[in-house]
């Protein structure tokens, strides 16, 4: 798989050829628009995005410090978006939905909102490096509205370690940069199922509470 021009090789399609593209035109920022796009955007993923930078820093395209810079000014940047969509959503509006929403109740977002007071910090810092939540832990901790400073020092903290991690792998893989994402997509799978069993428990116990009270 050879995906970064070389001379006699064929661009890309697809998602890694418009990723391709983008390192290919403006270099380090092209990697931070896409891990940007990638926060905003999930079905976009980092576990591309990152290792593709590596390769690409391990051919000149950039320099692999400035691939870790910008992929982690990348993820801050999204992160802030989504916090600030968050915030814009508080409390009433989050309540407000919750009401509407079958077997969700008020008291399940007061709830919610205890625990992300007491382990707000971790929950963002430990989030970013967490496939699924990378993004989405952006908005509650915009809903709780969490001091700027510390949600920018906390994400941008998590993000440099997930993507040193995985910018780092696609330099040391070269053109095998791809094995990153069969990896990554194993601890991502977990994660889903995780969160699959988590939502079909609280589902069968709020139902069984149900039919209790009702009985």
């Amino acid at each position: 798989m050879n995906f970064l021009a070389q001379p006699g090789t064929a661009q890309p399609d697809g998602l890694v050829g418009w990723i391709t593209g983008l390192m290919d035109t403006i270099g380090g920022p092209g990697a931070g628009l896409a891990v940007a796009l990638e926060n905003l955007f999930p079905p976009i993923p980092s576990e591309v995005i990152l290792p593709l930078a590596g390769f690409a820093a391990s051919r000149g395209t950039m320099s692999l410090l400035g691939a870790i810079l910008w992929t982690t000014l990348g993820s801050l940047v999204g992160a802030v978006v989504l916090y600030y969509l968050g915030a814009w959503l508080g409390r009433d509006r989050t309540r407000a939905i919750a009401a509407k929403l079958p077997l969700v109740k008020v008291s399940d977002v007061d709830r919610t909102e205890a625990w992300f007071a007491r382990h707000g910090t971790k929950a963002v810092f430990l989030g970013r490096m967490v496939p699924i939540f990378r993004s989405f832990i952006s908005l509650p901790a915009g809903v709780e509205r969490m001091r700027m400073p510390a949600f920018l020092v906390l994400t941008a903290l998590g993000s440099l370690i997930w993507n040193t991690a995985l910018v780092l792998a696609g330099y040391l893989l070269g053109q095998s940069w791809w094995i990153v994402e069969s990896y990554v997509g194993i601890f991502q799978k977990v994660v889903v199922v995780a969160v699959v069993v988590a939502v079909v428990w609280f589902v069968a116990a709020r139902v069984v509470r149900m039919r209790k009270a009702r009985a």
